[in-house]
This record gives structure tokens, sequence and C-alpha cells, in this order.
């Protein structure tokens, strides 16, 4: 029986991984471009806003969609490798 406890390990290890990474990026996008980098990024211009207002007012918002999708996927994907999946 050791080998569930350890199987169980690895899941959580790779779960949390995911979450660090998703999270990682979701910060770098709303903090990092929004906020720290607004500046330089406001030089370019898209929909005819400044960048780095457009990263801090929908951008970070976008990718934090994108985030969920992405990870509702991984899940997935961990769920079945692992057999802990809800079908």
């Amino acid at each position: 029986m050791p080998e569930i406890p350890n199987r169980m390990s690895v899941y959580w290890k790779k779960n949390l991984r995911t979450l660090v990474i998703l999270l990682s990026i979701w910060f770098l996008v709303s903090f990092g471009f929004g906020i720290l980098l607004a500046e330089p990024l406001n030089q370019f211009k898209i929909g005819g806003y400044p960048l780095g207002f457009w990263f801090a007012q929908q951008g970070s918002i976008y990718v934090f969609i994108i985030l969920i999708f992405v990870y509702v996927g991984r899940m997935n994907k961990l769920d079945r490798e692992f057999d802990v999946n809800e079908d």
C-alpha cells in the first residue's frame, strides 16, 4: 500500500507546480505589465489605448480567463493520468 500515498504525493506536487506557474504568469501580466512596466509599454498602442493601460484594465482580465481554461485542461489531464477524475 505505500505506493498510493507516494502516487498522490506526485499528483499534488504536479498540481501545485501547475498552480505556481499559472499564478506567476497572472502576477507578471497584472502587476508586472499593468503597474511596473506600464510606462515603457505605454509607448505602444492597442485598440487606440496605451499598452500599459490596456494591460491594467483589460489584458490582465483576458489573461486570467485564458489561464482558467488552461488550468481546467491541465487538471483534467492530470486527473485522468492519476485516475482521480470524476467521470
